[in-house]
């Protein structure tokens, strides 16, 4: 098939690479021009050292490539993805299925991505999610890997999983968009807290119960908007939730990381050197608890210390303080 991938950071490459094993026609677009020339002429990108990009990857500045292909990736940042959807969608074919794999929610809207593109083409393309514990630098050097094909249209996600499945890269289907999305979300806002949790040296306890009773958070909100409680057990909830706040692949817990040691929130971020999502999405998650009456203390809290400055060590005194419950009736499950 032929197939772009709108995006050349490192999730952009890495899927673009995994198409092409796969036998299609793939194009890598990179929103600068001189980045795209620089790809060209290096065949590899910054952000995975040492993997070297075919002669048979193509890599343009230009999207007249959308006007042929059956199947379009957008990999960008998730703040970019409503201008770039807006870009391509007249140059789109009527029947090209549009596959958003970037992982956040839109800060002024509080939109999941599927939504922020469904908007930008007006209904004229069918759109699946790709998602789950799928670090770059892993999928690059083909590690094995399962992901999610999320969509509405069956049909969509059943293409978008034969499009992707591999001997190495195994893909499974699901319908609630709603619920791959959000755990997608706000797993890299757990991150964060688990990182800012390891740089103040606080244990394997510690990032436990982050994990353990975030997972309840994001399950509780990914219900009360439409979601399946199931999905959330699944790759896109507790399989990216593990991956994503133990390895330091991860860009979230990488800034969790400084938070946590003491550097101010945008020195951390800039430190990282690439898009930290879950700053943006602890905004999102703090509108979207808000405005559906969810308690999120964990998400909060993190939302508290990335745009309030509140310090670290009274926000972990602040939830270790908080009212006696049950844990069984507080449950996901």
């Amino acid at each position: 098939m032929k197939i772009t991938v709108l995006g050349s950071g490192g999730w952009g490459t890495a899927l673009a690479l995994l198409l092409l094993d796969n036998g299609n026609d793939v194009t890598l677009w990179s929103y600068r021009k001189d980045e795209a020339a620089h790809l060209r002429e290096t065949r590899e990108n910054r952000l995975l050292k040492g993997v070297m990009l075919p002669e048979a990857l193509a890599v343009t500045g230009s999207m007249d490539c959308l006007m042929e292909s059956e199947v379009v990736v957008l990999a960008t940042p998730s703040f970019a993805v409503r201008e770039t959807a807006r870009q391509a969608a007249p140059l789109l074919r009527e029947d090209a299925v549009v596959v958003s794999v970037a992982k956040g929610i839109e800060k002024d809207t509080a939109l999941c991505l599927t939504q922020v593109i469904e908007d930008e083409l007006v209904g004229r393309q069918r759109v699946a999610a790709l998602s789950g514990p799928s670090h770059a630098e892993e999928v690059a050097r083909r590690v094995p890997t399962g992901c999610v094909a999320a969509s509405r249209d069956m049909k969509a996600a059943e293409l978008v999983q034969d499009v992707f499945m591999s001997p190495r890269f195994r893909v499974y289907t699901n319908s609630d968009v709603m619920g791959v999305e959000l755990g997608a979300a706000l797993k890299n806002v757990l991150a964060l807290c688990c990182g800012i949790s390891d740089g103040m040296g606080l244990g394997d306890n510690t990032k436990a119960l982050l994990m353990t009773r975030g997972m309840t958070e994001m399950a509780r909100l990914g219900v009360a908007m439409g979601g399946h409680k199931e999905t959330f057990a699944g790759l896109s909830g507790m399989g990216d939730l593990i991956v994503t706040c133990t390895s330091m692949h991860s860009r979230n817990r990488r800034c969790g990381i400084l938070i946590g040691e003491g550097k101010p929130v945008q020195e951390a971020m800039a430190a990282v050197g690439a898009t930290v999502e879950g700053y943006f999405a602890a905004f999102s998650a703090h509108q979207l608890a808000e405005k559906m009456g969810v308690e999120m203390p964990i998400c909060q809290s993190a939302y508290r210390v990335l745009y309030e400055a509140q310090p670290v060590e009274s926000v972990v005194g602040n939830l270790m303080n908080r009212n006696k419950r049950r844990e069984v009736d507080e449950s996901w499950i």
